[in-house]
């Protein structure tokens, strides 16, 4: 299901950094999309906790660079996110399968646990599809994740990558194109069930 649009909050993020009742607000209206962003891209409801808090970390020293008139407040918080879980990758690549066990986890009440396994459960269909996406060249790839997977439209996708509204087509096109061809070979099996996820014609506009 798409996700409702919120209108942004009165004086935008720069506002909200400097009033801990309208970042509180802000951090309500925003928490659950940034939780299933997270939640399509790891696997682990430790890591999907910290890494939401990262991203509501980056928004206090971010905040100045928000600006009305190039997206909406939703797409810059987007462009965030990607950062903050982008960095969590190459971080990973970086360490060894022991120090990522020991390292950086903070404890979670089981509540917690369980509402994180949940929101795992069910954006696992969004992560089999970012799966089938990796053949893709980066740009192409990163404008069909926020627009299939992600539900966002195309300005908000465009503004959360920093490229035009024309490119951010242009890619979509392209990307769809060549997932279509791949989702027809033969012997594609599970593979092209995560492959019609994204080739569906859902999601954003065309």
């Amino acid at each position: 299901m798409k996700e409702v649009r919120v209108e942004g909050i009165r004086g935008g993020p720069q506002a909200a950094v400097r009033d801990p009742e309208l970042f509180e607000e802000f951090y309500r209206r925003h928490v659950d999309a940034m939780t299933s962003f997270v939640a399509r891209r790891v696997a682990d409801p430790h890591t999907v906790a910290d890494l939401t808090a990262e991203i509501f970390l980056a928004v206090l020293d971010s905040a100045h660079t928000y600006r009305p008139g190039r997206g909406s407040e939703t797409a810059w918080l987007y462009g965030i996110a990607r950062n903050v879980v982008a960095g969590e990758h190459r971080r990973v690549a970086r360490e060894t399968a022991r120090d990522r066990r020991i390292s950086g986890r903070r404890l979670l009440e089981p509540d917690d646990i369980a509402r994180l396994e949940d929101k795992l459960d069910a954006e696992s269909p969004g992560r089999r599809a970012l799966a089938a996406l990796e053949r893709l060249p980066a740009g192409e790839r990163a404008v069909l994740e926020l627009i299939v997977v992600d539900q966002l439209t195309v300005p908000e996708t465009a503004a959360a990558l920093g490229i035009t509204q024309v490119t951010a087509r242009v890619r979509l096109h392209r990307a769809r194109k060549s997932l279509r061809r791949a989702a027809d070979e033969p012997a594609a099996g599970p593979r092209g069930t995560a492959l019609s996820y994204v080739t569906g014609g859902n999601g954003g506009e065309a």
